[in-house]
This record gives structure tokens, C-alpha cells and sequence, in this order.
């Protein structure tokens, strides 16, 4: 999917901030989250995987290709539930690919599984998927 291809809604883009992170794009600290855009298709998935206390939640994405990252592709997110991967919930938002590239690189260094924790919110009646990005420091 080419990048011009996505428009999401103005209260659906996503939020994050590359000030929150230090160096080659370590997170500042274990707080710092990631509001992952076009969540609004999805309501229906995030509000069943909510019922249903799975958990934890994992996001189930591997590392752009040099392809990908060249077309400059969005980064879909499905989640990990510990038993099963759901169907898409959202895209990493524009700007943001590489905090979630580092991330990962960042974990596989580590020799820890390549999937960021997840939180999923409730905001102005709308599920919202927040990754934990300051927990793969």
C-alpha cells in the first residue's frame, strides 16, 4: 500500500513525539507510549480482544524490508495475544516508523522476543492501542 493511499480520521492519527526519545532512539523513559492511527476500523476487534481479558498483549509486526522502507510503506500492527495474532488494529503513525524500527532491532540485540507490550485505552468512547515503547529500553 503506497503511503498516500491512508488517511485516517483527524481524532484517529495517532500521537507520539520524537522528543521523548534520546540517542539513536532509545526512549527517555519507561513511560514514554506510542498512539498507534487508524484504530477506528477496527473498534469491533479491539472491543472483543477487551471482553476478553487476553493477555498480555504483544504487537505481532516484524521490521520494514528494504523495500518497504524505501516506498516508505505504513507499519501495520496486528496483536499478539499469547495464543492466537488478531487481525489489524492500526498503523504506526507517519514520522514514527523508525522509533518502532529501533525498537525492535533494539529487542533482537537484547535477545528478547521481537514484540512491543501493548495497552489498549478507552478515549472520548473510541478503543485506542498505545504502545509500550518505553519498556523495550
Amino acid at each position: 500500500m503506497a503511503a498516500d493511499e491512508l488517511t485516517f480520521d483527524r481524532n484517529d492519527l495517532g500521537k507520539g513525539s520524537l522528543s521523548q526519545y534520546r540517542g539513536v532512539l532509545v526512549p527517555a523513559n519507561a513511560r514514554v507510549r506510542l498512539r498507534l492511527a487508524g484504530s477506528n476500523p477496527h473498534q469491533q476487534d479491539l472491543a472483543a480482544l477487551v471482553e476478553s481479558g487476553a493477555g498480555p498483549l504483544e504487537t505481532a509486526i516484524s521490521k520494514r524490508t528494504q523495500t518497504e522502507e524505501g516506498a516508505d510503506a505504513p507499519i501495520e500492527v496486528r496483536l499478539f495475544t499469547g495464543s492466537r495474532v488478531s487481525g489489524p488494529v492500526g498503523y504506526v503513525p507517519r514520522g514514527l516508523e523508525s522509533v518502532v524500527d529501533e525498537a525492535l532491532g533494539r529487542l533482537d540485540m537484547q535477545g528478547r522476543k521481537q514484540r512491543i507490550p501493548v495497552q489498549i485505552v478507552r478515549k472520548g468512547g473510541l478503543y485506542r492501542v498505545e504502545l509500550l515503547v518505553g519498556q523495550t529500553r
